[in-house]
């Protein structure tokens, strides 16, 4: 499994040498809504949605983070129902609207192919609101895909993040690829460089940045009731 390994290790620096400078100014773009009191919205659907969990409550995590999320799009709440949900014009519109935005508010889409309605229809709810977006995706994979909106996500986005991550996301064996699927851990990875970045950006700014504790860590349930207290009434998930 040397071989596997050494594919993701590979791949992961590809990723962040690509993104380089993309992802300092997704950092700045952090470190100023944090500034400001703002909130980073996160969004996707389908297993994207493991990374925008990733992003919510998370143990050393982002505490000003508002999930965008919706049953239907899930697919523990129904595999085939989720990936037809995710081409419905509309739910988006429907998910964000519920939102109360601050003015100084951030989005993120995570979405591979970043070409079907949710995703794209997020982005395009932040542009009328004139929030920033940054689209996490891959360009090969959208290449490829069956369009079923007028535009890609990447297009509706003021940043991109590129995965890098093949059409069909499979990665194993590398010969003929059909299974280990990559977009996973390139989007974990991508938030995990924005995170630590920003971390940097803020030390060197004298800017405190809020991040959870774990909960499983001594005094880790009262250092986080903080920002429980801060952002309870902004994130209604919390």
């Amino acid at each position: 499994m040397a071989v596997f390994g050494n594919l993701v290790r590979d791949h992961l620096v590809q990723v962040e040498k690509h993104n380089a400078d993309a992802l300092n100014n997704v950092a700045d773009l952090f470190l100023g809504s944090v500034r400001a009191g703002g909130l980073v919205l996160t969004g996707g659907a389908g297993h994207s949605l493991a990374v925008v969990a990733e992003t919510f409550y998370r143990a050393g995590g982002l505490a000003c983070v508002y999930p965008l999320y919706h049953p239907q799009i899930q697919p523990l709440h129904g595999a085939r129902a989720s990936t037809s949900a995710e081409r419905i014009t509309g739910l988006a519109g429907e998910v964000f609207s519920k939102v109360e935005l601050s003015g100084h508010d951030v989005l993120v889409v995570f979405s591979t192919s970043g070409v079907n309605p949710y995703p794209v229809e997020l982005a395009i709810a932040a542009q009328n609101a004139d929030m920033p977006v940054v689209a996490v995706t891959s360009s090969a994979a959208n290449a490829v895909a069956p369009r079923r909106s007028d535009t890609t996500l990447a297009e509706n986005a003021a940043i991109v993040l590129d995965t890098l991550v093949a059409p069909g996301d499979s990665s194993y064996p590398p010969e003929a690829p059909v299974t280990s699927a990559l977009s996973t851990v390139a989007n974990a990875f991508l938030w995990g460089e924005i995170l630590a970045r920003l971390v940097d950006k803020a030390a060197a700014a004298g800017v405190e940045i809020p991040l959870w504790r774990s909960s499983n860590v001594p005094g880790g349930d009262e250092a986080n009731q903080r920002y429980l207290d801060l952002y309870g009434t902004r994130v209604p998930q919390l």
